[in-house]
């Protein structure tokens, strides 16, 4: 379980054994402890910018239980698949996902029917949840294909790039492990800082299946070890018509968004009311003010029996200058 694993023309060696330890005489590999860290480290990641998506610890949490088992099995359904000229010999070996044989693209159609049903019972943004999904998978991915350099597989044809990967003393060959995980490496740096001013919810999922599809299709070129679906390279086939499905909705959601914007008439604004009155309810300040009330007249007190009424006294009117004088 040993590989000389070297890379002659930057002379660099590496003797590697498959098994990490021994655990009460089962066998621990590291291709399953780099797969676990890669889960680890995006399970990390996700967690200290979930609030940033719309979502809660709880949520990711309940996403990882559904989301892992899912990718998994459906990762090894889709493999077997393709291998089906091999496993239905050899049926008890289907479950045997230890000695390998996954495929990405299986995994990643696991979970997204894992979120999609997550989504709907929860009640939640289905396309908001493959944007905090696309990141973390990047992340796994990333970290995930140096598993297939300690197992010496995934490997391309042969070259002579001063990178070229000797196994086991054989012809240099192309370390496309290397290749895919250096793109996603880079692809989650991108992603990672446009994600803080993303459009619109699912443009970040979009932007994942254009930039891996993109890489894939001519990494996979390179590959000895392709699944096929007669002459057709499957990974390669889904790579392509995933990312050019990718791109026309993009673009389709970039022009709406560009449209929308340029016939955008921002509303009048309202004037503004005092505190007083916007406080109080609609019926309370449409009120009519209470009438005046009229002010009653003094009585007059009847005049004594007897006596007759006192003259009103006379107004004083003009002086005359005569009688002045």
């Amino acid at each position: 379980m040993e590989h000389a694993i070297s890379f002659p023309a930057l002379g660099l060696n590496f003797d590697i054994n498959r098994v990490a330890c021994t655990v009460f005489g089962k066998n621990i590999y590291w291709y399953g402890i780099i797969i676990c860290l890669g889960f680890v480290l995006g399970a990390l990641y996700l967690n200290a910018r979930v609030k940033k998506f719309g979502f809660t610890s709880d949520h990711l949490i309940d996403c990882m239980i559904l989301c892992v088992p899912a990718g998994i099995v459906c990762a090894r359904i889709f493999y077997v698949a393709f291998e089906w000229g091999y496993y239905k010999n050899h049926l008890t070996e289907i479950i045997a996902v230890w000695n390998g044989g996954i495929a990405i693209y299986g995994a990643v159609i696991g979970v997204l029917l894992a979120l999609w049903g997550y989504a709907k019972y929860k009640k939640l943004s289905f396309a908001g949840l493959c944007d905090m999904a696309a990141l973390g998978l990047l992340i796994g991915q990333c970290v995930g294909r140096w598993g297939n350099f300690v197992n010496a597989e995934a490997h391309g044809g042969a070259t002579g790039l001063p990178w070229g990967m000797a196994i086991d003393g054989a012809d240099p060959v192309h370390p496309t492990f290397l290749y895919e995980s250096v793109w996603n490496l880079v692809g989650f740096i991108i992603l990672h800082f446009y994600s803080k001013k993303r459009k619109f919810k699912g443009e970040i999922a979009l932007l994942y299946v254009a930039w891996y599809g993109l890489g894939r299709a001519w990494i996979e070129g390179l590959r000895t070890d392709s699944l096929y679906l007669g002459s057709l390279r499957v990974s390669q086939v889904l790579a392509v018509v995933s990312c050019i499905a990718a791109v026309i909705l993009l673009t389709g959601q970039y022009r709406r968004i560009a449209v929308s914007k340029k016939f955008y008439v921002p509303q009048p604004a309202q004037p503004a009311e005092g505190p007083a009155a916007a406080d109080q309810p609609a019926e309370k300040q449409a009120e009519p003010a209470p009438e005046a009330e009229a002010m009653p007249l003094p009585e007059q007190s009847p005049s004594p029996a007897g006596e007759p009424d006192p003259k009103p006294t006379p107004e004083p009117g003009p002086v005359d200058e005569k009688e002045e004088k």
